[in-house]
């Protein structure tokens, strides 16, 4: 939803202090908190498959789900 809080935990890789720290293969220690802007779908994708003298074809339009995110802190325990 719009305007919601969500909290991502799995975090692969932060830089701090310039020191870079990565996760095997997160970091336990890292939460990224995030104000979810948006959801919305992408543009659509046409996938079209022809097999000459079959007379066999197929089309399939598809839209992906995606969701715009507002950084707003990275938490380092």
């Amino acid at each position: 939803m719009p305007g919601s809080e969500i909290i991502l935990n799995k975090v692969l890789l932060v830089s701090h202090n310039n020191k870079v720290e990565v996760g095997q293969p997160y970091l336990k220690e890292a939460k990224v908190k995030a104000e979810v802007l948006q959801q919305f779908k992408a543009k659509k994708v046409i996938s079209f498959k022809y097999r000459r003298r079959k007379s066999s074809d197929w089309k399939k339009g598809h839209r992906q789900q995606l969701t715009r995110l507002k950084i707003q802190e990275i938490q380092i325990d």
